[in-house]
């Protein structure tokens, strides 16, 4: 190894032998490989000394552990690669370490004889082997260069190691970052080659082992994330294998399918086509075709009675794309249909403080509604249209224990008759030429769970009454084209502004179904019989239309031309009257001016007739009475701040003291008044 025999080793020999001045020959190669030279410059400059005889310096108890501890994966998985390479070297006088990253010894293993031996007397657990420290030799310069060395007899930079042969390979993660040394070392004159490619196989061994753990340590975090996706999906999971034979399923399939009593026990190791029925084909598909099913609808007969699910399916492929399994995937109907109604609308927002009015007639009204919304009972509303039967279904829905679920409005008077059946009961696929493919679901299974409010009820052609009466006795819909019985939930709700007693006296309306219908009978009176809610109702509109709060003021002629006025319309011609004052009125004073012709200048006989003969005429003339009173002092109010300020030259405090009231009050009826300083 070497190319002179009284080279000692040491920095000084090594200068005075390859001394230019003793060297001239351009050809002469070095003795010394360039890490051992390296090293030993390294050393110089850390100022180790070559002679110096002391043992290694130890880590103190409280480091040593924490060493352990930081390390113990790291020992866990070397422990078993040492043992082996101890095996090799059994009795031969070498010992076999592990050290840190700093080159603390954390594990060691040797002979008894050995770990005693002078030569070997420098290796013990936490001994440090840093370059600082011991000079040039494997451990320490492997963790400088990270790569494999032996370091043998002289070429160890402190003599006390010159009678060591040491081979070292460093233990490097994945991205290269290093994380210990492995190390022989024994007896300089045992020295042999093939020592340090043991230690680097099994250095390398060790890095193989790390790499897998660290695969599994993920594998299991990914396994443990997708066992918590599976056991906390919205929708049923059923795994099966390429037999149809249930692997595993989810706890929301479960609990999906536990309810059918009439079938096998729901586990792994039961075929999936007992559970489901043995006429679904998409699993056959999925299974021995190949074929991804969507969204097919079953009925699964379960002892609470129908279930009815939507079923998708995904066949398992290997490599070789040969089908190894499949994934179900249920969903209740009932959950599919609340998400759509979510989104779409179908749901109400109406509650009985919306109704305004303070007659007794409007009170009784919304009484009997507040009962019946406690209750499962249908509801039948009657009253003109534009009385606002609409909220007052929205607002017994709102106050029901339904009022989670979806609100679904229907005009049965605006669907074409050859329709309607199609609309509220829904059809299947194929049912008719122009049909949805797959079918449609009707309103009916779309307000599952929630409240479906049939408006002009008595609009129903008679066929269809037949059908619907049919679903409320059963509570099951089928729908047209299709042989699916599907259970339903629906609380209903009618309107009409029909006299529907007197259609069933026609033949227009069934009498069965009327008295199915008519178990609370809620009438909404039209508003010319409540002139003393026309006044709030439009003061009402004017604040919630007027968005520029412009704070209009209402001359008295306005009240009196309202409150006298018939309303054929009802609310909702009234709203229309207030949008059209809104939009049309350019200052603040809203006049006869800004009112329709027909209620400005015309005044119904008919109503004159009522008002003069009814013997509570005295209560329009009394709403109009104090309603000009209001508007008058108001008015009168508003001007004499006006006239202050002017006087007072905009000063808020003259003007509030004038008035006798504080500021805080002044700016009050300022801003009602939209009076600006």
């Amino acid at each position: 190894m070497y190319a002179e025999n009284n080279f000692d080793g040491t920095l000084a020999g090594w200068l005075r032998f390859t001394s230019p001045l003793k060297n001239k020959d351009k050809n002469y190669k070095y003795a010394v490989r360039r890490d051992i030279l390296e090293s030993w410059i390294r050393c110089r400059e850390a100022k180790v000394s070559p002679t110096d005889n002391r043992i290694h310096l130890q880590l103190e108890y409280t480091s040593l552990q924490v060493m352990l501890r930081q390390n113990q994966e790291l020992i866990r998985i070397a422990k078993p690669f040492m043992e082996n390479l101890y095996k090799i070297v059994t009795g031969s006088g070498f010992v076999v370490c592990l050290t840190d990253v700093r080159g603390y010894i954390m594990e060691i293993l040797g002979d008894k004889d050995t770990l005693l031996n002078p030569i070997t007397v420098s290796f013990f657990q936490g001994a440090s082997w840093s370059e600082e420290e011991a000079g040039t030799n494997a451990i320490g310069t492997a963790l400088v260069i990270k790569r494999p060395i032996q370091v043998s007899g002289s070429e160890h930079y402190c003599r006390k190691h010159h009678c060591l042969t040491c081979s070292a390979a460093p233990i490097l993660d994945a991205q290269g970052n290093l994380l210990g040394i492995l190390d022989v070392s024994g007896e300089s004159t045992a020295a042999h080659l093939h020592t340090l490619g043991m230690v680097v196989a099994a250095a390398e061994a060790i890095m193989a082992q790390l790499g897998i753990r660290k695969k599994n340590n993920e594998l299991k975090v990914i396994n443990h994330r997708l066992t918590n996706i599976f056991n906390t999906m919205s929708d049923g999971v059923i795994l099966v294998d390429n037999n149809g034979v249930i692997s595993e399923l989810n706890p929301v399939a479960q609990k999906i399918l536990d309810a059918d009593l009439g079938k096998p026990e729901v586990k792994p190791g039961v075929q999936v086509e007992s559970i489901l029925g043995t006429k679904q084909t998409f699993i056959r598909r999925m299974l021995k075709c190949k074929e991804s099913c969507l969204d097919v609808e079953i009925m699964l007969d379960t002892g609470q009675g129908l279930s009815h699910c939507l079923a998708s399916g995904e066949p398992v492929t290997d490599e070789q794309g040969f089908v190894t399994g499949g994934v179900i995937i249920l969903r209740p109907i009932k959950q599919i249909q609340s998400l759509v109604n979510r989104f779409i609308g179908h749901y109400g927002t109406l509650q009985f403080s919306d109704i305004i009015g303070e007659s007794k007639a409007i009170l009784e009204a919304i009484r009997i509604a507040s009962l019946a919304a406690t209750t499962m009972a249908n509801v039948l509303l009657q009253g003109e249209s534009g009385t606002g039967k609409e909220i007052f279904a929205q607002a017994i829905h709102n106050r029901s224990d339904r009022r989670a679920g979806p609100f679904i409005a229907v005009n049965c008077g605006a669907i074409p008759r050859e329709l309607i059946g199609s609309e509220l009961f829904g059809y299947g696929d194929g049912a008719f030429t122009g049909a949805k493919r797959g079918g449609k679901p009707g309103k009916f299974e779309l307000a599952c769970g929630g409240t479906l409010f049939l408006d002009e009820i008595g609009d129903m052609p008679l066929e269809q009454q037949v059908a619907l009466l049919r679903v409320l006795q059963e509570r099951k819909v089928n729908r047209i084209g299709c042989d699916k019985v599907i259970p339903i939930d629906v609380r209903v709700i009618c309107a009409t502004n029909k006299h529907l007693m007197k259609e069933v006296e026609k033949g227009t309306f069934r009498k069965d179904l009327y008295y199915r219908l008519d178990v609370i009978s809620i009438t909404i009176p039209p508003l010319r019989e409540r002139p003393e809610d026309i006044v709030p109702l439009f003061n009402h509109f004017l604040e919630k239309l007027d968005k520029q709060s412009r704070r209009l003021v209402v001359s008295p002629e306005v009240i009196e031309r309202l409150v006298r006025y018939s309303w054929p319309g009802n609310v909702r011609e009234l709203q229309n009257v207030v949008e059209r004052i809104v939009s049309l009125t350019e200052g603040q004073l809203i006049t006869l001016a800004n009112l329709p012709q027909d209620i400005c200048n015309r005044q119904p006989a008919s109503v004159a007739g009522i008002v003069a003969n009814s013997p509570d005429d005295t209560r329009p003339e009394s709403v109009c009475r104090r309603e000009q009173r209001r508007v008058y002092l108001a008015e009168n109010e508003r001007q004499e701040i006006v006239a202050l300020l002017s006087s007072h030259r905009g000063n808020v405090s003259l003007t509030a003291k004038s008035m006798g009231v504080s500021r805080n009050t002044l700016y009050r009826k300022m801003k009602q008044y939209a009076i600006y300083n």
